[in-house]
């Protein structure tokens, strides 16, 4: 009890510190255990056999974390007039990592109702319509991909451009908005790489590297705790060899 009194102070410092690490890491263990439950989730809705687009009188009560990444089909027709273009600065996804736009454009769906569709990437130099006509598909077409929820904006995010059709984030309401589309879903849709006339826009354009770091993180946490444990641990034991009392008690 004496070691105790003479160095209850630092004890007192280091078991709180100790704990306070430790729940770090206990924190990003339950985080790592709810990331492999996602990615798992994720993979098993993107590799399934596309289903039918949820009806649009379900689409109000759609949650994002019960539809996103799901592969679907859906039949409709394009309006390249209202064409938008989603910034990238690499196209992770689709093709290389030169800076450039996704091509998002709204499709007239059967049985009413519109859906915006992530088409794919094109280089900053096709963003004109006009330098990829191949790709401007008339008529009803097919389409199969990955449900997406609407993607947030930080502090970061430049201000969309409207006018000029471009954009900083992918969101449905913000399009459907701008072009005052009334029926539009409160999701989107990424289009599988199947190849289009003229070979862009280039689809498979999701990112689906998701990070997963926190097995790292938590051993991290853990690793600070054990160190501040065993330097405190040190500290006491030179103190207590060489007889010299803590600071604070001299004299």
């Amino acid at each position: 009890m004496g070691l105790i009194r003479r160095h209850f102070g630092l004890f007192l410092s280091v078991l709180i510190g100790a704990a306070l690490l430790s729940s770090l890491g206990v924190w990003q263990v339950r985080r790592l255990a709810w990331k492999e439950n996602l990615l798992a989730q994720i993979a098993a809705r993107r590799d399934a056999p596309p289903a039918p687009l949820p009806p649009r009188v379900a689409w109000p009560g759609l949650k994002p974390e019960d539809y996103d990444y799901r592969h679907v089909a859906l039949r409709g027709v394009f309006d390249h007039a209202k064409e938008a273009y989603i910034f990238r600065a690499s196209a992770d996804g689709a093709a290389g990592g030169s800076p450039g736009y996704e091509v998002v454009t709204p499709l007239a769906i059967d049985g009413g109702g519109v859906v915006f569709v992530n088409r794919g990437f094109v280089p900053a130099e096709l963003k004109d319509p006009a330098s990829r006509p191949a790709g401007q598909t008339a008529g009803e077409v097919e389409i199969v991909g990955l449900m997406r929820r609407p993607e947030d904006r930080n502090l970061f995010t430049p201000p969309d451009e409207p006018a000029k059709k471009l954009w900083f984030t992918r969101d449905p309401a913000a399009l459907a908005t701008h072009w005052g589309l009334k029926e539009a879903a409160p999701f989107s849709v990424d289009a599988d790489a199947t190849p289009n006339p003229g070979g862009w826009p280039k689809g498979g354009a999701t990112v689906m590297n998701i990070p997963n770091n926190h097995l790292s993180y938590a051993l991290t946490w853990f690793a600070l705790a054990a160190t501040l444990i065993a330097v405190a641990g040190a500290y006491v034991w030179r103190k207590e060899k060489t007889g010299q009392p803590p600071q604070g008690r001299q004299g």
